[in-house]
């Protein structure tokens, strides 16, 4: 489950926690086998008119459950390749070492982590806070969101998550944390107005010209 970024310092690093949770392929598979359950659900209307149409063809019963069963199944098993191979890649944190001046840094990723490369690959980060608002007399609360984008090795590692810290202070720890390291922090603010629901008037008296058109 995603949390607010924050920079936790330990005895041998400082981890930037984007998500907290337990790394690992093992633990990866594992997490990935219950929300792979909703693939068969959603592509439940393919696997019905497969059903159909072997029951239009004049087959038994017990084969179109069988077949079905086999599609099911079918369909499970991608979907818990492809979730899995998805939660792989993503980033639950970021470790620079040592605690205090950094030397090195790791991505670690729901399959692990990463190797250890030199803090200095890292050229860049970008913090982009983005709020929006809600309109007046809307009773939903603000959205916050923070997208982490850092410029590692000529590639561009990025990430979106809920957020309700302050991102100042965490660019200002980022940037005395990086800064002797030569690694530019930069932090953008976005603010915008949640739009309001347009209703559909033109349906509306399209639906009466109709029912004062038959009444007469």
């Amino acid at each position: 489950m995603a949390t607010d970024p924050v920079l936790r310092q330990g005895l041998d690093s400082t981890d930037l926690v984007l998500r907290v949770g337990p790394a690992g392929p093992t633990w990866n598979a594992l997490t990935s086998a219950g929300p792979a359950l909703f693939t068969p659900i959603a592509l439940g209307a393919l696997t019905l008119l497969v059903a159909f149409g072997m029951a239009l063809a004049g087959a038994r019963a017990s084969t179109v459950f069988v077949v079905v069963g086999v599609i099911a199944g079918l369909e499970y098993l991608i979907g818990w390749l492809a979730l899995a191979s998805s939660r792989a890649r993503d980033i639950l944190r970021v470790e620079f070492a040592p605690a205090g001046v950094p030397a090195s840094l790791r991505l670690v990723r729901g399959a692990g982590p990463d190797d250890w490369l030199p803090v200095k690959t890292l050229r860049e980060v970008r913090l982009t806070h983005k709020v929006v608002e809600p309109y007046q007399g809307d009773y939903k609360p603000a959205v916050s969101t923070l997208t982490l984008e850092l410029a590692l090795r000529g590639v561009r590692e990025q990430l979106t998550l809920p957020f309700d810290g302050d991102p100042r202070r965490l660019a200002d720890s980022l940037k005395a944390l990086l800064g002797p390291a030569g690694v530019v922090v930069m932090l953008r603010t976005e603010r915008s107005t949640r739009d309001r629901p347009q209703r559909n008037s033109g349906w509306t008296s399209g639906g009466s010209a109709s029912a004062n058109s038959g009444g007469g």
